[in-house]
């Protein structure tokens, strides 16, 4: 036997001393000491704690509270601080220097951290006063059960931390974190869910294959297709309700499809077709009345098939190495009052998609106005009005309906974003918010399944997205995911020869196929593979700004 084989036993102090930074090492003795009793007992009496029978508090934590609860097999160690309003659940512990404060619940099976600071209050910071002489206000912290708080990560007052969740090391929590969520960063954002399912990081493989498929197939059958849905040499299709009706948007469907696999409509006649689309156009307004449709000349701002296809023709046109005849007056042509005027008098209320397709056309106007004629201030004028009027408190414009919830306002979203802030290369406001409305509403809808999974609803849900994390990665990973579900259920979807449906339920279409082609590759370059897809957009749908600089 050598001098390293017994150890001579630990004195009454150092044990203590261990305590107060190895708390786990505490045994029944430990617990029921007269010496932890009468701790407790004090603390009971002047910092207004209750405690389990087995929870322990180390001799030297510093506990300053008015109301304290510690659940069974709890621990708090030595040099943690801890004041103010705090309630523990069972199972949790505190490591040495952790610094709670204020207002806070914590759950069940909670580990925090050394150097974690939890403070449930804030300061105020009017300008009309020193901040030592500010009031103090509190919302309180909550965190969940199960939860890990990683050595100095800093948890702001009035966050709620769902179960399960991981706060990385060196993390600043600013905002609610959803269950499960593991997060890190200045401010914490989401990086992955511990709950995702062991394939989901690696289901690279079954998305690279089903893009190849999809885009192949595309690649291959797109002259067929169109060919299905030519009719006495015009192409005629479904709408987005599954009618067949004459639309000069078919064409430009027809020819978005096909330039944006490298080619052009089989028997297409590139000048007369520039030469069609143009004498679309209203000379006096600059909009584009539908010649298929019975038209009010007196008042085509309120045609949204006039309107629409500002977009439709004009980037059809614009494939095809042209451009709208004339200056769109319509839209340039207004006092900042009346543009104003205009903005207020939309249906935000009621019908938020109708009123963002709107301001699509107003920005994509300004967008030719100002690349092919000339343009004036209208566009700071719009993006004064966007950022007046946008809710902070969804990251949307418009409001929910008693029907459909956030449906309305999340679809109008991206129209009113898409032919604005993505146009014109500009950052959008409130990211994180607008992130948080568009995946609750695709939660409530259960992932616009069945009927309500359309090429709007997902283009609607995936192009806010990709947008707003051009400015930040949170909670990028849900995002991802919905990518892959799109991207991975297509190939099912796809009928050889005809393309896809615009809505499950419904026959193919040109619209439908060119729709969710579009959202494909959208999903593609969320998950960084679009360079991959053989679909690249080149008109309404194309994911460059072409309005940056103008």
């Amino acid at each position: 036997m050598t001098l390293h084989d017994t150890k001579p036993p630990m004195t009454e102090a150092e044990h203590r001393a261990r305590l107060e930074f190895l708390p786990w090492l505490r045994t029944a003795g430990d617990i029921n000491s007269p010496d932890q009793q009468a701790l407790k007992a004090r603390l009971a009496e002047i910092a207004g704690a209750s405690f389990a029978p087995g929870s322990f508090i180390a001799d030297g934590a510093a506990i300053h509270t008015e109301h304290l609860v510690l659940g069974e097999n709890t621990w708090i160690a030595g040099h943690a601080l801890v004041r103010g309003d705090v309630e523990f659940g069972a199972n949790s512990t505190v490591n040495p220097y952790a610094c709670i404060s204020g207002r806070v619940r914590i759950g069940d099976g909670v580990r925090i951290a050394s150097h974690a600071s939890i403070v449930g209050f804030n300061h105020g910071i009017a300008p009309d006063a020193p901040i030592h002489k500010q009031p103090s206000t509190t919302r309180g912290i909550t965190i969940g059960n199960d939860v890990w708080v990683g050595a100095n990560a800093v948890i702001v007052d009035g966050v709620t931390i769902g179960d399960g969740a991981i706060i990385a090391g060196g993390a600043v929590v600013s905002r609610d974190i959803p269950p499960m969520a593991i997060v890190g960063g200045v401010p914490a954002k989401v990086i992955r869910y511990r709950n995702a399912p062991a394939s989901a990081p690696n289901r690279s493989d079954e998305v690279e294959a089903a893009l190849a498929s999809i885009g192949t197939a595309a690649l291959n059958q797109w002259p067929d297709i169109l060919d299905a849905y030519k009719i006495n040499g015009r192409y005629l299709t479904l709408d987005a309700k599954g009618n067949q009706v004459k639309r000069i948007r078919h064409l430009n469907d027809a020819i978005e499809i096909a330039t944006s696999l490298g080619g052009i409509p089989d028997g297409l006649d590139v000048a007369e077709t520039i030469e069609q689309l143009q004498s679309v156009q209203d000379p006096e307004t600059g909009l584009f009345p539908d010649p298929y449709l019975p038209r009010d000349p007196g008042n085509l701002r309120a045609d949204g098939n006039a309107l629409y296809n500002v977009l439709s023709v004009g980037y059809a046109l614009e494939t095809l190495g042209s451009h709208p005849k004339h200056r769109i007056a319509a839209v340039e042509d207004l006092s900042a009052a009346e543009l104003c005027d205009w903005l207020d008098g939309l249906t935000w209320r009621t019908r938020a998609w109708g009123a963002g397709a709107t301001i699509d056309t107003i920005g994509t106007a300004l967008y030719f106005n100002a690349r092919y004629f000339d343009t004036g201030r209208t566009r700071e004028t719009l993006f004064g009005w966007l950022h007046m009027h946008q809710d902070r408190a969804t990251g949307l414009w418009g409001s929910p309906t008693a029907d459909e919830g956030l449906l309305q306002p999340v679809n109008g979203y991206y129209r009113l974003t898409r032919g604005t802030y993505a146009q014109f290369g500009l950052p959008v406001p409130n990211p994180e918010t607008s992130i948080d409305s568009v995946l609750m509403n695709h939660r409530n809808y259960g992932g616009s399944s069945g009927p309500t999974y359309t090429a709007c609803n997902l283009l609607d849900t995936i192009h806010p997205l990709w947008l707003c994390l051009k400015q930040t990665d949170y909670r990028r990973a849900e995002t991802e995911a919905i990518a892959r579900d799109i991207i991975t259920r297509a190939p099912s979807r796809w009928t050889d020869g005809r393309g896809l449906p615009f809505a499950d339920g419904q026959d193919p279409s040109l619209q439908g196929t060119e729709m969710w082609l579009s959202v494909i590759h959208l999903a593609a370059d969320v998950l960084g593979l679009a360079k991959d897809f053989a679909f690249q957009p080149k008109g309404v749908h194309r994911l460059s700004a072409p309005g940056l600089g103008y």
